[in-house]
C-alpha cells in the first residue's frame, strides 16, 4: 500500500455516514451525521457471498443516501497492516467502485474487543452480546472517523497505512 493522507478535510460535505465493520463472515454498519458527530449501531450483514452482501449494503445506501462511507481499517497493535488490511482495502474499493461514494478509513484496533466489553457492561452474555457486537464495533468506528476529522492527528497510524479510494 502506499503511505497516503487518508482523512478528508472539515470541507468534505456534511451529511451522512455510514461505517462497515468489514469481516469474513459478518459486516457490521452503523449510521451517524457529520453535523452531530455521533455515530449509532445501526445492523449487521450476515450473508456471506458477495452478492448477497453487496446488495444489502445497496439497500442501505438507498434508504440512507450517505454522503460518504468508512471502512474500519484492522493493523496490529503497533499499526502494521496484516492480511485483514488487505481485504478491507479491497471492500473499501469494491464500495467506491460500485456505489461511485467517497470512503475513507479509520482506525479500528480493538474495537471488537471494546464492543464485547460495552456489551458485557450493559448485561449481554456473550450469546447475546455477539448478535450486537459487529453493529457496535462500527459504531465506535464511525466514532474514531468523527473524532479524527475534528483533530486530524489524533489517529497517526490510520494515516500511515491507508490509502484513500477517493482524492
Amino acid at each position: 500500500m502506499r503511505e497516503a493522507e487518508k482523512v478528508p478535510t472539515q470541507a468534505g460535505p456534511c451529511g451522512t455516514v455510514l461505517a462497515f465493520d468489514f469481516g469474513e463472515k459478518r459486516i457490521g454498519v452503523a449510521v451517524g451525521e457529520t453535523l452531530l458527530e455521533q455515530a449509532h449501531p445501526l445492523t449487521v450483514i450476515h450473508a456471506q457471498a458477495n452478492a448477497e452482501r453487496f446488495a444489502a449494503i445497496a439497500a442501505l445506501i438507498d434508504e440512507w443516501k450517505p454522503t460518504r462511507l468508512v471502512v474500519g481499517l484492522p493493523t496490529s497493535l503497533a499499526g502494521e497492516p496484516h492480511s485483514m488490511t488487505a481485504r478491507c482495502t479491497r471492500f473499501a474499493n469494491q464500495l467506491h467502485g460500485r456505489f461511485g461514494l467517497p470512503v475513507d478509513f479509520a482506525d479500528e484496533r480493538l474495537s471488537s474487543v471494546e464492543a464485547e466489553d460495552r456489551l458485557r457492561q450493559t448485561g449481554h452474555d456473550a450469546r447475546s452480546a455477539k448478535a450486537h457486537v459487529d453493529a457496535l464495533a462500527a459504531q465506535l468506528i464511525l466514532q474514531t472517523y468523527f473524532e479524527t476529522l475534528a483533530n486530524p492527528h489524533a489517529n497517526p497510524q490510520a494515516d500511515a497505512h491507508a490509502q484513500p479510494t477517493t482524492p
